[in-house]
């Protein structure tokens, strides 16, 4: 049989007790209180006393092999889920830190991205970071503490001073290329104009709707006189500069939603994403499956039931036939 073990070691106690068993058996450390010559003893092997010998072996190695944690695989539990596959893709340009979301835009988004894990448990969320290099935080996923653990860490400052949103959109489609959901959205969340990459937005836009991708965009803040901390002077005083490159590029967000069957939405205040969930929440989930776990039968109580059931048969017959005991 092809068995499985789950803490093989404890097999150990088992064996242990099998070792005290038959010294108590045999009668290995007590003293004889009555000697016998030996032209008086019984000459052969005692079949009865044999038989309960072997009994009370089996007994043991039935307790020793259930310790062990014995079970058989029978087969895969194939679980099916019905989901949407969002990508969130998340600007980390230096931008991000302006003021005028609170406490500013970057811990504003991130806030959001959590309400939006806790909000749908059952879809597959994946994030992508960008600024002026593009990284796949973490591909789909339903691990909810996982993706909440991810979004806490996310810093800005590795990725460069850029704004890249043409390549972390082609980053997201070829991450759902493989998607097997009915329903493929990525959520593009930034603050400014694209000004490095491979691609142009508009390029990655026409590659998600040949892909039937739908983007939603949400341009972040845009106040005009937007200022980002860069440090206090030599008095201590928090200076601010006004955000370089102006306000979000709205015409594109726009058009890129557009060509793909999306939204566009401004943030203005830290409640617009609020408006984005409601619209994902309507669409048709897919049901696909979902990776299987091995089922398997335990046997831990059979074998133990049976060693328990010989040890005592051993032990009735030691007292009842044998004569033996305390």
């Amino acid at each position: 049989m092809n068995f499985q073990f789950q803490h093989i070691h404890y097999a150990a106690f088992g064996i242990i007790g099998l070792i005290f068993w038959i010294i108590s058996f045999f009668y290995i450390l007590k003293k004889p209180q009555l000697f016998i010559p030996s032209k008086y003893k019984k000459k052969g092997i005692p079949i009865l006393r044999t038989l309960v010998f072997a009994v009370g072996i089996a007994g043991w190695l039935h307790i020793a092999f259930a310790l062990a944690g014995p079970r058989r695989p029978m087969g895969m539990d194939k679980n099916t889920i019905e989901v949407n596959d969002i990508f969130i893709i998340l600007d980390l340009s230096r931008s991000m830190l302006a003021e005028d979301l609170k406490p500013n835009r970057f811990e504003a988004a991130k806030q959001k991205i959590q309400d939006f894990v806790a909000l749908f448990p059952k879809d597959r969320i994946g994030i992508v970071i960008f600024a002026e290099k593009v990284f796949t935080l973490l591909p789909l996923s339903t691990d909810l503490n996982l993706i909440s653990k991810m979004v806490a860490q996310i810093k800005i400052g590795p990725l460069g001073d850029g704004t890249n949103i043409g390549d972390a959109l082609a980053l997201g489609v070829g991450r759902l290329l493989q998607s097997l959901a009915k329903n493929k959205v990525i959520i593009l969340m930034t603050d400014g104009v694209s000004n490095v990459g491979t691609l142009t937005p508009l390029q990655a836009a026409e590659m998600a709707a040949a892909q039937k991708i739908k983007i939603y965009t949400i341009g972040i803040g845009g106040a005009k006189d937007a200022r980002i901390p860069v440090g206090p002077n030599m008095f201590g005083v928090q200076r601010y500069q006004v955000i370089p490159g102006g306000s979000v590029d709205e015409k594109s967000l726009k058009e890129m939603a557009q060509m793909t069957g999306g939204k566009f939405y401004m943030a203005y205040n830290n409640k617009a994403l609020e408006n984005v969930l409601g619209e994902i929440n309507k669409l048709e989930r897919t049901e696909i499956e979902q990776s299987g776990k091995i089922i398997y039968e335990e046997l831990y109580f059979k074998y133990l039931l049976i060693g328990v059931l010989l040890l005592i048969g051993a032990e009735l017959s030691r007292r009842l036939l044998l004569r033996e005991g305390p």
